[in-house]
């Protein structure tokens, strides 16, 4: 375990976060990722990469929680190789409805935290390593309900582009993948109606599996000359 390299991973315990979680332990990494909720679901992950995997219970939404994330990452591990930032929350309200505690949850999970942990561990990233950011098509596209959602993925894009300016002198490059629509527990909850309206709208007419998007985080892993780039993996999703 000692000679392991360090990954971490926010929000990793479902959907695409596990896929990545699964990808890099195959890859040899020992990950330590967040969870915000569900303590099953983090149990499960674990077990199911034979305890390469630390989870850390941390509500990103709570600051003091990440701050306890971080202090948790500090003590198992004195070096960081990749960070996956990956966390992020939807509040489904209209405009009107949006309440003040809404829209800074949405930014504090999907920025704020993200930029706190990147500072807290700069010291501790190595040389060469990689940050990769879960964006969202969202980002680029308006979104159709969620203006807070759609408003922290472009602000991801943002901060990819800025960030390789703060990584550069320790050549680590900084990246996103911006998913369009990926079949995950949370989006197979969506009404048919809606999921067939999506699949209209995507040159390839159906969902994303979580393999084909966790194939694009892969990709900037294994790419060091991919820098500040926005990774769509959308399946032509707006063609019309």
């Amino acid at each position: 375990m000692e000679n392991k390299k360090t990954a971490i991973v926010t929000g990793g315990s479902r959907g695409i976060g596990l896929g990545v979680v699964k990808m890099l332990t195959g890859r040899g990494y020992r990950v330590i990722a967040s969870y915000a909720h569900n303590d099953t679901a983090a149990q499960a992950a674990e077990r199911a990469t034979d305890g390469q995997a630390l989870f850390f219970k941390a509500d990103h939404s709570q600051r003091e929680a990440t701050y306890a994330f971080i202090d948790f990452i500090r003590k198992h591990s004195d070096s960081i190789h990749c960070i996956v930032c990956n966390a992020g929350i939807t509040v489904r309200k209209s405009f009107t409805e949006t309440s003040d505690r809404d829209w800074d949850n949405m930014m504090e999970v999907a920025i704020n935290a993200h930029f706190i942990v990147l500072r807290e561990l700069y010291s501790l990233i190595q040389p060469q390593s990689r940050i990769i950011f879960t964006g969202s098509a969202m980002g680029s596209y308006p979104h159709a309900s969620v203006l807070g959602y759609g408003v922290n993925k472009a602000g991801i894009h943002a901060m990819v582009k800025n960030l390789t300016k703060v990584f550069a002198e320790k050549e680590v490059t900084v990246n996103a993948v911006a998913p369009g629509f990926v079949e995950t527990e949370w989006q197979k909850e969506k009404p048919e109606n809606i999921r067939q309206s999506i699949c209209r709208k995507t040159a390839i007419h159906r969902f994303c599996s979580i393999d084909e998007v966790v194939g694009a985080y892969a990709f900037c892993l294994d790419n060091g000359f991919v820098n500040g780039a926005i990774i769509n993996v959308d399946g032509g999703y707006s063609y019309q």
